[in-house]
Formats: structure tokens, sequence, C-alpha cells
């Protein structure tokens, strides 16, 4: 029997790392290497997708970075962004599990919840991969009959690291 791969939503941050020139931050080096090599050696262990408001974002800024993150997100697989989506995001930022001015995030993590995806990939600390955040946005998510994706970055989701 086949088996079946894990399914991953990637983020903005991931596609904006692993597009961007190298940075002169030492700590955003290394997670941009850190996305390279996931992407080069870990993706094809999972089903990736993303959405369109993945797409949005990505398409915002200067106008060669834009091109190069869209030419990355061209392949990639979508998910919709759905009403219940939209109101599962709605529920997150209600329950505060999200604050408002991180709306977007709450979005992400609707789509992947109400898409059934697994993992949500990114290097937003802030508002995602926050542990303090987790419990909240967990209960909100199952409250509202979803399961909620493990939030985490690249380096969480790589098979054996040398």
């Amino acid at each position: 029997m086949p088996s079946v791969k894990p399914t991953v939503y990637v983020k903005t941050t991931v596609i904006s790392y692993l597009t961007a020139w190298p940075s002169r931050d030492l700590i955003r080096v290394a997670q941009q290497q850190t996305t390279r090599e996931w992407w080069d050696r870990e993706r094809q262990r999972f089903e990736v997708y993303t959405s369109e408001l993945v797409e949005i974002e990505a398409s915002a800024g200067d106008p060669q970075a834009a091109a190069d993150r869209l030419a990355i997100l061209a392949a990639v697989q979508r998910v919709a962004v759905s009403t219940a989506a939209v109101r599962l995001g709605d529920e997150l930022l209600n329950a505060g599990a999200f604050p408002r001015v991180a709306s977007r995030d709450a979005l992400h993590v609707a789509i992947c919840a109400t898409n059934g995806l697994e993992y949500l990939l990114t290097w937003n600390f802030r508002h995602l991969a926050n542990a303090q955040m987790q419990d909240s946005i967990r209960e909100t998510c199952v409250a509202a009959g979803y399961a909620p994706p493990v939030i985490c970055s690249p380096d969480a989701l790589f098979e054996d690291r040398p």
C-alpha cells in the first residue's frame, strides 16, 4: 500500500527566505540556509501547499524579488481560502488567539485547519511559531471542529540532519 505523505503549508516567510539575497544578519543567514536545505532535500517527503493569500503577500515589495517568489509558488499546489477558513480566522481573532494586527496570520492557520493540512511552515515567531499562543490556537480550532496544524519552522521538519 502506498504511503501517504504528510501535508505542509508554506507561508510567505519560507518562500521569501528561499529566494532572498543573503542577509547580513547571522541568524537570518542561518534561517535562509536552513530553508534552502529543507526545500532541496526534505520537501519531496511532503505534499506541499500554499494559498492565494501567500501569493498576494509574495507579490508585494521589490518587483524582482516578488517575481522570484512567485516563480517558486507557481509550482506549489493551492488550497482554497474558503468561507469556512474566513469564519475560523475571525474566531481565532475573537478568541484572542491572535492580535487584530495579525489577522492574516490567523487566516493562514484557518486555511490550514479547514483544509486538513498537518503543518504550517513559517519563520514568523511573533504570531505563528510562538509557543505561548499555541494553546489558544489549538482550543479555538478544536472548538470549531478542526484539527489545528503544527506550526513550525523548516528546521523542525528535517528527517535526518547532518
